[in-house]
């Protein structure tokens, strides 16, 4: 049997796992898109714009909902649901979705939001573990759109939301079970040559590459979309490798730009960009200031 720990507010903060379910199918059940919380920056945005209704469009609420993977997440989570069956003709994008759904009905749906840090309300390490994770994927994401828009595709805004949601299953798990997400995190920093995904099978019993894979099959997301998120399903794409380096760019400088890794990350970008090595220098440091 699964233990958990109750929080503090046990009618707004959720109980957390402590255990790790020993099958995929175990931890998959553990995840559910109606149910996560979203930045608070979110539910403050959604309220103010509820206030002026009138003066809401798409365009102008996929300007916060696409800086916050989770409510992301929901959002498209929310549109396979309302159509069942006919989960391919979901639109790629967060502006599309809106467009779909339409500004009342996303105003009656997205009301009483759930925020991260009242989920986490009482623990601390969760939400400094989570908030890394969700400023590497709006980093990633920026860099992502930033190599779309320089090579002129089409599909840039499918790109930047594939970046975006490129960790989901690492933002869940510090969301519902950060005791072992800080394990996973302490065994590799006693171990720097620990691969992420070896550390996450002793943890967890399973990889969250897979893990990923699973739920994102569930929750019916656009398969374009996915498919971005899963280089071993886009091999050659070129789409794939612009979230790939970013993604990887994200990850490397996120604690500082002087991380060994990062030479070749911009030597990478350069020859995918068909640019020199100080373009692309200079490119991803405007992208990232």
């Amino acid at each position: 049997m699964l233990t958990r720990m109750s929080l503090d507010q046990p009618d707004r903060s959720a109980q957390l796992l402590t255990a790790a379910p020993t099958t995929l199918e175990g931890w998959v059940r553990e995840f559910e898109p109606a149910q996560l919380p979203v930045l608070g920056r979110s539910v403050f945005e959604v309220e103010d714009w509820r206030s002026n209704e009138d003066q809401a469009d798409a365009h102008l609420l996929a300007e916060f909902v696409s800086r916050d993977p989770l409510m992301t997440l929901k959002l498209f989570d929310h549109l396979a649901r309302m159509r069942p069956g006919r989960e391919d003709s979901i639109p790629e994008t967060v502006i599309g979705c809106l467009l779909m759904l339409g500004i009342p009905p996303f105003f009656l749906h997205f009301a009483q939001l759930l925020t991260v840090d009242e989920h986490l309300d009482g623990h601390p390490e969760a939400l400094e573990g989570l908030n890394g994770v969700l400023e590497r994927s709006r980093r990633a994401a920026d860099f992502a759109l930033g190599f779309a828009v320089h090579r002129m595709d089409h599909d840039a805004q499918l790109i930047y939301s594939a970046a975006l949601l490129h960790d989901v299953a690492e933002m869940l798990l510090w969301l519902r079970a950060p005791a072992l997400a800080a394990e996973i995190a302490r065994r590799q920093a006693l171990d720097p040559q620990l691969r992420s995904i070896e550390a996450q099978r002793t943890v967890l019993h399973v990889s969250l590459p897979q893990l990923q894979k699973d739920l994102m099959a569930r929750w019916h997301l656009p398969e374009a979309l996915t498919a971005l998120m899963d280089a071993t399903a886009s091999v050659g794409s070129a789409q794939a490798r612009n979230v790939e380096l970013a993604t990887r760019l994200a990850r490397h400088s996120q604690i500082s730009w002087d991380n060994p890794a990062i030479p070749d990350d911009i030597r990478d970008i350069a020859d995918f960009l068909q640019i020199g090595i100080e373009p692309a220098r200079h490119l991803v440091m405007e992208i990232d200031s």
